[in-house]
């Protein structure tokens, strides 16, 4: 039933309620007696009460389509309201669902191709850094020191200092280059990369933890890049913003099921300021490996960021490459070979390293260490 007819129906039941009372047998005399002002108050009384509980019933889904719409937030999951019963309010419910749905899924693909640009344009910066600049300090280097070591000795205190300045830009260039392109992240995984953040981003002013637990489930490349910026992010927030003196980070196994990253610190918490742009960042990339980020106070104050990753789910055996099919069958004659490129090319191809290999990377990380600094 329409919600226009469910409040027709409800008004002419009160109407009819009122009729009755009208044409009852009671009547009104002037002045109103007591017993008839209470039979009256009675009346309308009930009236009021049916009418209230009827048009809260109808309603109900209105209200809780309200509610969804008010709190939804296409960087966090969003519960979707139930569609219960029929009618316009039922279409409307789902029709919001369904807009949620196309509005997630539009997000998480404009959010994977700005960050996927994003990433290579840090891979691009420091490639250049690295090549160009790196190059060209380098050589600066060199001329200094061999300046230096030439020197008459008035001048030659002047460009042993100059030589000092050079190698720690350099030593600076390198350590911005590192941050950019986590080469350790793509050679040792995601482990031997937290442990060397956190060793990084240790500093006197700053005694940064990390307990990292092993033989958690092995994740994708994707995945890993998000829990590893995640973790960057947390600590250089830490270590900038939050006047911590004390850091922890910890990779542990979700009780849920998955992976958890811990990040917290002893500053003076996160507060009511609006979220900025890393943490909307990290936001973002959470949202697209199906993580659950939270952020808040800790339990002895501070700032606390968990991020919860799903366990990967299993993939369906694929079929073979075409370079493990071209390994297992007998090599093609000459003349077939020579008349088709491309299949002189996969006939040459290694094969594909099995799953297994690349899961075992996980179960290969050493055990669980603290180390402060």
């Amino acid at each position: 039933m329409s919600l226009f007819w469910r409040i027709f129906l409800l008004n002419a039941v009160v109407l009819a309620l009122a009729a009755v009372l009208l044409l009852g047998p009671v009547t009104v005399s002037t002045p109103v007696l007591p017993g008839q002002a209470l039979v009256l108050a009675a009346g309308l009384t009930m009236m009021l009460v049916v009418n209230a509980v009827i048009l809260r019933v109808a309603l109900a889904p209105l209200r809780r389509l309200t509610r969804a719409m008010s709190t939804a937030d296409l960087l966090r999951p969003v519960s979707r309201p139930a569609v219960t019963g029929s009618g316009e309010i039922a279409v409307l419910v789902a029709t919001f669902n369904t807009m949620l749905d196309r509005l997630e899924s539009e997000r998480a693909t404009s959010s994977a191709r700005v960050l996927s640009a994003q990433e290579e344009e840090r891979r691009r910066i420091a490639r250049e850094l690295h090549d160009e600049i790196g190059q060209t300090l380098t050589a600066v280097l060199l001329q200094l020191k061999y300046a230096s070591d030439r020197a008459p000795e008035p001048i030659r205190e002047d460009l042993r200092l100059s030589v000092e300045t050079t190698r720690g830009s350099l030593d600076e260039l390198r350590r911005i280059a590192r941050r950019l392109r986590p080469g350790v992240l793509e050679e040792l995984g995601l482990a031997s990369a937290l442990r060397a953040l956190a060793a990084e981003l240790s500093t006197p002013a700053l005694g940064v933890r990390h307990r990292l637990t092993p033989g958690l489930v092995a994740l994708d490349r994707d995945t890993e890049l998000v829990v590893y910026r995640v973790a960057q992010e947390g600590l250089t927030n830490a270590a900038r913003h939050a006047g911590a003196d004390r850091a922890r980070l910890e990779l542990r196994p979700d009780p849920a099921g998955g992976v958890e990253l811990l990040i917290a610190d002893n500053g003076r918490g996160i507060g009511t300021a609006p979220e900025g742009a890393g943490i909307r960042g990290m936001r973002e990339r959470a949202l697209l490996a199906g993580a659950d980020l939270s952020i808040g106070s800790g339990p002895a104050g501070g700032t606390e960021i968990r991020l919860r990753v799903p366990e990967p789910k299993p993939h369906a055996p694929a079929e073979p490459a075409v370079g493990e099919r071209a390994v297992q069958e007998p090599a093609a004659p000459e003349p077939a070979a020579r008349g088709s490129a491309a299949a002189r090319g996969s006939a040459t191809r290694e094969p594909a390293a099995p799953e297994s290999a690349v899961r075992g990377r996980g179960a290969r990380e050493p055990a669980a260490q603290e180390v402060e600094r």
